[in-house]
């Protein structure tokens, strides 16, 4: 076998040998020299100048056998090389790639946080000129500003606006410079709910509204307890058709009954109270005593109508004393006054005459005979006849809201 044939077989199947010829061979000398130095040369082949003797064919076999064995793992060995240098390189061309994008990903943001920082500092100082400029008239330093006074204030009254006629409290205080425009919308918005309201009412609200508008007009600011009789709702009458007596039905049968209420009557003599029911038709009150007419008082006949600034209920009909059939005036007491002078007022028409004095009220007992009604403040209500002979009627305080 040539020297270099055997060669290329020996040191592939060595692992630490290089692949330059020349180098290759004196290492093959040396490990053979170290070999026989330590007597640990075999005789299965011999070195020469230009030859190599084997000894036996075994040895060429063997040999050969390694070498088809070698040849498998130096070719998975030079794989795993060569793909591990393709997969740095790759990697490396990646990592500059993405090193580069992320750059100028970061380099654009960065440009874009800029930017964003540059407006906020041009719209702080215009907002802060505009704050300091703010009395004065609109120019380009404060007109963003009063802008966005303006869309601000609108916003904020869209969400706290009033929900009924009576609030008049919860409407927000405007900047000055929109406080012409927030006048104007707040008498729109009111006039707007009110024609909700007003829309929204049944026939029988509006009566009732109607009734309560004049009870107003006579007593609101004039008689203590007026305003605890605001939310109490007035009724159509106080007594049903069952609970009059059918003869008193039939005697006013041509009449049509508006309104009934019990009521007190004193005595024109000595003032003893009696309790009667009052019924008020078309043309005339009766004072009722169970089966019988003990009065009845035709509305042309009537010429005033006294009440007292306190919390009582005593009311003094002034009739004419021109009328042969009346007595004197009347002197009752309800707790229904305020619904009952209202239903009086408007069936017969006497707004005009109903008087609200404070301190006394003449009355007239008969034909040239007169006498008085008294009223004072206490801490429990009382009437009763005074030492003077007048009606001494006692109120207690109206509650102070």
């Amino acid at each position: 076998m040539g020297w270099r044939c055997w060669f290329n077989i020996w040191a592939t199947c060595q692992m630490n040998t290089k692949w330059d010829g020349e180098e290759n061979e004196e290492n093959v000398l040396h490990h053979a020299k170290e070999n026989e130095e330590k007597k640990q040369k075999t005789s299965l082949f011999e070195f020469y100048s230009t030859k190599i003797f084997i000894r036996h064919p075994r040895t060429l076999y063997a040999t050969e056998d390694a070498y088809e064995r070698c040849k498998h793992e130096l070719a998975t060995r030079l794989q795993a090389k060569y793909k591990g240098y393709k997969a740095k390189g790759e990697f490396k061309k990646q990592k500059e790639a993405a090193t580069k994008i992320e750059s100028c990903w970061r380099g654009t943001q960065a440009r874009k946080e800029r930017e964003k920082r540059e407006w906020a500092i041009k719209v702080i100082k215009k907002f802060i000129n505009g704050y300091l400029n703010r009395g004065e008239a609109k120019t380009t330093d404060n007109s963003e500003y009063l802008a966005f006074v303006r869309q601000s204030y609108l916003n904020r009254l869209r969400g706290n606006l009033p929900k009924t006629v009576l609030d008049k409290t919860t409407w927000l205080t405007p900047p000055s410079v929109v406080k012409e425009t927030s006048e104007i919308l707040r008498k729109l918005h009111y006039r707007l709910m009110v024609r909700k309201y007003v829309r929204g009412l049944t026939p029988q609200r509006k009566a009732q509204l109607q009734l309560k508008l004049v009870t107003s007009t006579i007593f609101k600011g004039n008689k203590d307890s007026y305003p605890q009789s605001v939310p109490q709702p007035f009724l159509e009458t106080r007594i049903s058709d069952q609970e009059i007596n059918p003869k008193i039905l039939q005697t006013i049968r041509n009449e049509r009954i508006k309104y009934s209420v019990p009521v007190i009557k004193y005595d024109r003599n000595g003032f003893k109270p009696r309790p009667r029911q009052l019924i008020l038709t078309q043309t005339a009150a009766y004072l009722i005593e169970e089966s019988k007419v003990k009065q009845r008082l035709v509305y042309a006949s009537l010429k005033g109508i006294s009440v007292s600034n306190l919390t009582d209920g005593i009311i003094v009909l002034h009739i004419s004393s021109e009328d042969p059939k009346q007595k004197g005036d009347l002197v009752i007491q309800c707790d229904h006054l305020y619904e009952f002078l209202t239903k009086l007022c408007v069936i017969a028409n006497k707004q005009s005459a109903v008087r609200i004095v404070q301190g006394s009220i003449k009355i007239e007992i008969q034909a040239g005979k007169e006498s008085a009604v008294d009223f004072s403040t206490g801490q429990e209500a009382m009437v009763y006849k005074a030492k003077n002979g007048h009606l001494m009627v006692v109120a207690t305080r109206a509650r102070v809201r």
